[in-house]
């Protein structure tokens, strides 16, 4: 044997090395969310792509002013994928000065105080989307109906920083209906994205098949999804067994809301979710619980964005106690 012998590789433990890395996971979500941004622009016009772009450059910009190594952070792409995923959370008459101090909130914050990417708590753009529905609750809950024409631009998009905002023909979300007025949006429309609401949440069968794309590419850990929508189904389908009247049906419950994006986008996330296989069912079926008690027993239509706040601060206490044993004890 040479000593320079190609085939032979001398180096230290761990030897097992996997193929997906930081950069291409941030890429494969970005990728998926293609589709999704694209129906959103369908349905509510262009101003939806100013939102987005407002949200990105967000983003990067906060990035680059407060990171360490700005150069080398952005490489990974978590700063777009925050922005996109922030923007698409976002209603479609949103101002975008709004926009813009989420997308600094959700990085800043939610973020870079932690020491970066793979520090952080909570999970980013929600982070930036919980700040803009304290302090923004008007501007939040004003949902408008898809546009009839995609080149649409809501006048309020454009208003001035702390100025009053337009007004818009304002509309409620199929959770608002079935809520308070016990009236059901079709399943039809709720699939393809033709309903009030964030415009990224609306479609959800592309959804789904995005998440399916993501647990595919192992980009995803699948048991949270299954998780999570695993106990919405059961605990809906009781609610609706005893008083199909009042309680919706769990498909409707599954379809509507930010339930499908918040699932595969954001709980998913791998630095703000637990890593051990016990601790993913936990924070999952955490989730679904947390979802369907303010769903149904609380003051808000909606809960995706509270279930997954509180169940990442848990996070680490739940990988505390799921941690396997190490072999030999």
């Amino acid at each position: 044997m040479k000593l320079k012998d190609p085939k032979l590789v001398v180096q230290a433990a761990p030897f097992l090395q996997q193929g997906l890395t930081t950069p291409q996971a941030m890429l494969d979500v970005i990728y998926v969310l293609i589709p999704i941004t694209l129906l959103s622009v369908y349905f509510f016009g262009i101003g939806v792509l100013l939102i987005l772009t407002t949200t990105i450059l967000g983003a990067i910009l906060t990035e680059w002013v407060f990171s360490a190594e700005p150069s080398k952070s952005l490489q990974d792409g978590s700063a777009i994928l925050t922005g996109l995923l922030l923007g698409l959370t976002l209603p479609p008459s949103l101002p975008l000065w709004m926009a813009f101090v989420g997308s600094v909130i959700g990085v800043g914050l939610g973020k870079t105080i932690w020491g970066g990417l793979g520090n952080n708590l909570f999970n980013p753009a929600l982070v930036g989307r919980a700040f803009l529905l304290a302090n923004f609750p008007i501007a939040m809950t004003t949902w408008v109906s898809p546009a009839d024409n995609w080149l649409t631009i809501s006048a309020s998009n454009l208003a001035m920083p702390f100025m009053q905002t337009p007004d818009a023909v304002s509309t409620a979300t199929p959770l608002g209906l079935m809520k308070f007025e016990q009236q059901a949006t079709s399943l039809f429309n709720l699939m393809v994205g033709n309903s009030a609401g964030s415009f990224g949440e609306t479609c959800g069968l592309v959804i789904i098949l995005a998440g399916i794309y993501l647990i595919l590419r192992r980009s995803i850990d699948w048991r949270v999804p299954v998780a999570i929508l695993g106990t919405v189904a059961i605990f809906t389908s009781l609610l609706f067994i005893y008083n199909s009247d009042i309680y919706p049906s769990p498909l409707f419950t599954i379809f509507s809301g930010g339930l499908l994006f918040g699932t595969f986008f954001m709980a998913t996330d791998p630095v703000t979710s637990p890593l051990t296989p016990k601790g993913t069912w936990i924070f999952g079926i955490g989730i679904g619980v947390i979802v369907v008690l303010i769903r149904v027993f609380g003051g808000f239509p909606e809960g995706v964005m509270y279930a997954i706040l509180l169940m990442n601060a848990t996070v680490p206490l739940i990988e505390r106690y799921t941690q396997p044993r190490a072999f030999g004890h």
